[in-house]
């Protein structure tokens, strides 16, 4: 019986869908001004499990996960390069893909852009405007009167009182109160901006996934997720909005996932600990980037530095190096067995990822205890669930060229000949001095009486 652990209600709570045996699921995606980062990596990642778990579960599952392609930092972004913002905008989005596919993340069922998605945002705002639950300011923007509307602050746990007092409230004379938040936001000279009913302008970002999630998945719907950074005011704004125009509970579950620091600092551009997916994937696998991040439950803080990549490494080696000596053999999933039992219930405890990746620890010591193909069958095909172990386990030992060392698999190969007919030769010293070159270049060589097989360190 799966658990969630719901932000609204701070505790886990048993699942029930809305419709049984469906679930509808909202993430909130990327605004692409830029490269995605490694918070995007986890967001990606970690509701891509979600996902993959949902599925395996036996649930019919439509996932969106929106694209903001306006906004501030879009309009700025594109003058500053001199192109247009659909320019601006496609290129990141096929950016996002690159690095969305090379992280082994499985497309949403929908990805809607919030440019298509205008008419219904009005069609929102004056249903809120209907309510008076929004206001037109005297500078011309349409803003959403926080006070009227009743439950404000449940989601993130902030008071009216405490949020008046000064927290991430902005300055704005022309809002009737500073809580007050945007909804559609009048043309500035030079800016896009579409015709509306109060003038031209342009959404504010909250109003986006209000509009595009009750589009695709009804007013009410099972899931919602995201970072923790988007709890409030973003997610919490959503609720006002969609709760304010609806009348109904807009989300039985929400979820949130922690923090990526880096050293143990948040990572910030500020802070110059900011690395993108791709500047990573220069580095290392990106597979072992994926099992770094499901390897930390997803509400815990996600502590990135190289030592802790280098570990993750040395830890997916180390199945693969199951897989490559005890080839498996394909199997369904039994699930009265107990490593699958230990991985069932470690997913549906919140997602557990960390306790089913132990679980497949346990499996793979078996498995070279046993010599059992089987097993190593099981254990391909739970991994497979959480989108790992699916590659043929010699490739990804000996892992992308660019990644380690200079050399390419013909100039290895050729080393490890010579190596060879060196220790045959009994010319041990220069057997030594190959495997000691070969591994100052990266590359480590594993000796068993099948002969020598190589990968990358």
């Amino acid at each position: 019986m799966l658990k969630i652990h719901n932000s609204l209600a701070r505790e886990k709570q048993t699942f029930v869908p809305i419709e049984p045996g469906k679930v509808r699921m909202y993430v909130c995606g990327m605004t692409v001004y830029d490269y995605c980062h490694l918070g995007h990596a986890r967001v990606m990642v970690v509701f891509d499990m979600v996902a993959r778990w949902l599925r395996a579960s036996g649930y019919q599952l439509t996932y969106v996960r929106n694209i903001t392609d306006i906004d501030d930092k879009i309009i700025k972004r594109a003058a500053e390069n001199g192109e247009t913002i659909g320019t601006l905008t496609d290129r990141f989005i096929d950016a996002m893909h690159e690095d969305a596919d090379a992280l082994g993340v499985l497309r949403p069922d929908h990805e809607p852009r919030a440019t298509e998605y205008l008419p219904q945002m009005l069609a929102l705002i004056q249903q809120l405007e209907a309510r008076g639950l929004a206001y037109q300011a005297a500078d011309g923007d349409m803003n959403y009167a926080v006070r009227k509307f009743v439950g404000y602050g449940k989601l993130s746990g902030k008071s009216l009182d405490d949020l008046r007092a000064g927290e991430r409230v902005e300055v704005d004379t022309a809002k009737q109160d500073p809580l007050d938040f945007v909804l559609w936001k009048h043309a500035k000279p030079g800016e896009p901006a579409w015709e509306s009913p109060w003038g031209a302008g342009r959404p504010g970002w909250h109003i986006e996934c209000s509009a595009m999630s009750s589009h695709l998945l009804g007013e009410h719907f099972d899931i919602h997720g995201g970072g923790q950074d988007l709890q409030f005011p973003h997610h919490e704004n959503e609720i006002a909005q969609s709760e304010g125009a609806h009348d109904c509970r807009f989300v039985n579950y929400w979820m949130h996932n922690g923090f990526v620091r880096v050293d143990n600092e948040k990572m910030s551009k500020s802070l110059g600990n900011f690395f993108t997916i791709r500047e990573v994937l220069k580095a290392y696998d990106a597979e072992v980037v994926r099992f770094f991040i499901l390897r930390a439950h997803y509400r815990s803080p996600l502590n990135y530095s190289d030592a802790h990549l280098d570990d993750a490494k040395r830890s997916l080696d180390g199945l693969y190096f199951t897989l490559r000596d005890v080839p498996p053999v394909e199997v369904a999933i039994d699930w009265s067995d107990a490593f699958a039992a230990r991985f069932r219930e470690a997913l549906n405890e919140d997602f557990d990822s960390h306790g089913a990746i132990a679980a497949l620890f346990d499996l793979a010591g078996e498995v070279n205890r046993s010599r059992d193909g089987s097993l190593s069958g099981l254990l391909k095909a739970l991994a497979g669930i959480l989108g790992l172990l699916q590659r043929d386990p010699t490739d990804y030992l000996r892992g992308t060229p660019g990644l380690a060392g200079g050399l390419d698999e013909p100039a290895i190969e050729a080393m490890i000949a010579a190596r060879a007919a060196a220790k045959k030769a009994k010319d041990f010293a220069e057997a030594d001095r190959l495997r000691n070159e070969l591994k100052a270049a990266g590359i480590l060589l594993d000796d068993s009486p099948q002969g020598t097989t190589w990968r990358r360190g």
